[in-house]
């Protein structure tokens, strides 16, 4: 009896893996999913993408980010997924502080277009 409880306490939920493709809602996050698989008639091997909309409480995950989600209740009209971890971080990109300036003042073009 004690090993059937413990069965159902464990049961696993839904996870995916994929990569956050956008952040602009507050505890949201959009993730991507895709899965290679044959087409039904071809045979060729196509991707295919689906978004999910995850629950990042934190906000910890960013664009780019490889995340993996979980599932979970409802939590508004599209959300029923929540972040579970993030997997690898998106490599940040630099820009130095005087780049950025020389970039300003440089002129952007002189020369008539007929």
């Amino acid at each position: 009896m004690e090993t059937m409880t413990e069965e159902k306490t464990a049961a696993r939920k839904n996870e995916k893996v994929g990569q956050v493709v956008s952040t602009s809602m507050q505890k949201t996050v959009v993730v991507e999913v895709s899965r290679r698989v044959p087409h039904p008639m071809y045979k060729r091997i196509v991707t295919k993408r689906k978004k999910f909309y995850a629950h990042d409480e934190k906000e910890t995950a960013k664009v780019g980010d490889v995340v993996r989600i979980v599932e979970c209740r409802p939590m508004s009209h599209l959300k029923r997924w929540q972040l579970a971890e993030v997997v690898r971080r998106a490599a940040q990109v630099g820009v130095e502080p005087e780049s950025l300036d020389t970039m300003a003042t440089a002129p952007v073009g002189t020369g008539e277009n007929k």
